[in-house]
């Protein structure tokens, strides 16, 4: 009779410590306990670095034209419109022109108050002004 209950407990041992040892195999030394994944597959699927690729010498040529010939084009959008200015202000009488000049200090003169007001209204600029 000892020795049923004898056997029983050794099996029942030898159960547990064949389920412990088989449980164990499962885990992994490298888990991670913020990234299982990481402790399971090696590395996480998000981590891929980018590939960078050399593109060819004539792309990179034709992007430098372009650039060239916008910042061309944008120089002399910006001249055209300076000799527009001009002409319309040449082709005025004495007093228009008197009148026009004086409009433009006007205009000056109230955006910069302008300026000043909106800096003197922000948290900065009112110990900046006071």
């Amino acid at each position: 009779m000892n020795y049923l209950y004898l056997r029983r407990f050794l099996l029942l041992l030898f159960f547990t410590f064949l389920v412990i040892g088989t449980c164990s195999a499962q885990s992994s030394y490298k888990s991670n306990s913020k990234n299982p994944e990481k402790g399971l597959f090696g590395k996480t699927v998000g981590n891929k670095k980018k590939v960078r690729t050399k593109e060819p010498r004539t792309v990179h040529k034709a992007k430098r034209e372009q650039e060239k010939n916008e910042k061309r084009l944008k120089k002399e959008y910006a001249q055209s419109v300076k000799r527009s200015r001009q002409r319309t202000y040449d082709i005025q009488s004495s007093e228009v022109q008197v009148r026009m000049k004086q409009n433009q200090k006007d205009t000056a003169l109230r955006d910069k108050e302008k300026k000043k007001n909106a800096k003197a209204s922000t948290k900065k600029g009112g110990k900046k002004y006071t």
